[in-house]
């Protein structure tokens, strides 16, 4: 095997593929790099068995030829590479790497015993802006449970309609669900889809697809439009060079949306930075291991009081000006819950919905639609 290929895009690639292969004692080739080399370029894999990337990169190619090489090692090397060509040239289970002053020889393993990566037929093409999914996606993942109880939780839930996804995660205490636009669908197959459709993607799926996208934007700008593909088991996401595919999550997503508040009795406008800044404040007196605040909206006064009281640390009371309507009413909920919500709206201005202490607070951006985050409240 003989190949030259500049060190930004090899770089580029090693990040997209070798965060994935990990210490895997159990099956030691998991921790390799799997190198294609073919006339078109390089086809660099990895995989855990769970998850498989794949990324493709140009490259001059004078000889073909597969190997596996230590993911560690190989990817730090590269990168400690001057920003020129590099040669790679593999003889007898050894690759010699050649970049102006830099020469070393790194062993490799055979590519017949790396695990064979499965592949999705290409159909029912799904196309969504590739900015609004990571958004979308970073909107979610937060809420899903870690669980081996109650995999389903571990995961978000994808409901796809003709021209509608909508993302949804819970871990029982809170949920969060964003909607988007799907852009495309193929051509012939696009007014058959008329039911919808739900998987369950693991959240470490996600993990990875956020981290995928956010390297190619640093070093390539933004991909436009992400691809994904579904059949009865597998979800595969493609991303320019990129491909990601996944094991789907089995079994049953709670029909969550009877929990959303049909419409509070109380609700409150306010700014957000302020709402965050008293939840600290009031956090700090807040009873260890629970996270308590009290939520109270007096009636009439275009208020919110944000209040919290501990014996062993003391005591906190916030009043933020706020636009009101409906009941006085008041709710007692878990800040940690509360700060992840708020931290994953864009707008200064949010809308809290409350019906009662007893049932779930719903916050949500005033004036962006899609999105939602509810919190199951802390019952005295």
């Amino acid at each position: 095997m003989n190949l030259s290929i500049l060190k930004e895009n090899f770089k580029q690639g090693l990040f997209v593929v070798s965060h994935l292969a990990g210490k895997n004692a159990n099956l030691p080739i998991l921790n390799n790099i799997l190198v294609e080399v073919k006339k078109e370029g390089v086809r660099l894999v990895t995989t855990n068995l769970e998850i498989g990337i794949t990324h493709f990169i140009r490259g001059k190619v004078e000889k073909e030829g597969n190997f596996t090489v230590d993911a560690k090692i190989f990817a730090d090397y590269i990168n400690l590479l001057p920003n020129k060509k590099i040669d790679l040239i593999k003889e007898d289970g050894v690759l010699k790497v050649e970049c102006e002053n830099f020469k070393t020889k790194i062993k490799t393993e055979a590519s017949e015993d790396f695990p064979l990566i499965p592949q999705i037929e290409k159909k029912n093409k799904k196309t969504v802006r590739a900015g609004d999914f990571k958004n979308a996606l970073a909107k979610v993942v937060f809420a899903s449970a870690n669980s081996e109880t109650r995999l389903e939780l571990s995961g978000v839930l994808f409901t796809i309609s003709k021209n509608k996804l909508v993302l949804a995660a819970t871990d029982s205490y809170r949920l969060a669900e964003k909607e988007l636009e799907i852009t495309e669908e193929a051509g012939e197959i696009k007014d058959k889809i008329v039911e919808e459709q739900k998987v369950i993607v693991p959240s470490r799926t996600i993990q990875e697809i956020l981290r995928i996208m956010a390297g190619l934007e640093q070093a390539e700008g933004a991909e436009k439009e992400l691809d994904f593909y579904i059949n009865d088991n597998q979800i595969l996401f493609v991303i320019g060079n990129t491909e990601l595919i996944s094991r789907l999550i089995e079994g049953q997503y709670p029909d969550y949306r009877q929990i959303i508040p049909a419409a509070g009795k109380t609700t409150a406008t306010l700014n957000r930075s302020e709402l965050i800044r008293a939840i600290k404040a009031s956090a700090l007196f807040s009873k260890s291991g629970i996270n308590d605040i009290n939520l109270d909206f007096p009636e009439g006064k275009n208020q919110v009081i944000v209040s919290s009281a501990s014996g062993a640390s003391g005591e906190n009371i916030v009043k933020i000006e706020a636009e009101t309507k409906g009941i006085d009413n008041g709710i007692i909920i878990n800040y940690q819950y509360l700060l992840d919500g708020l931290n994953n709206i864009d707008e200064e201005t949010i809308r809290l919905e409350v019906i009662d202490g007893n049932t779930p607070c719903l916050i949500k951006p005033s004036s962006e639609k899609g999105y939602l985050y509810i919190i199951m409240p802390i019952k005295q």
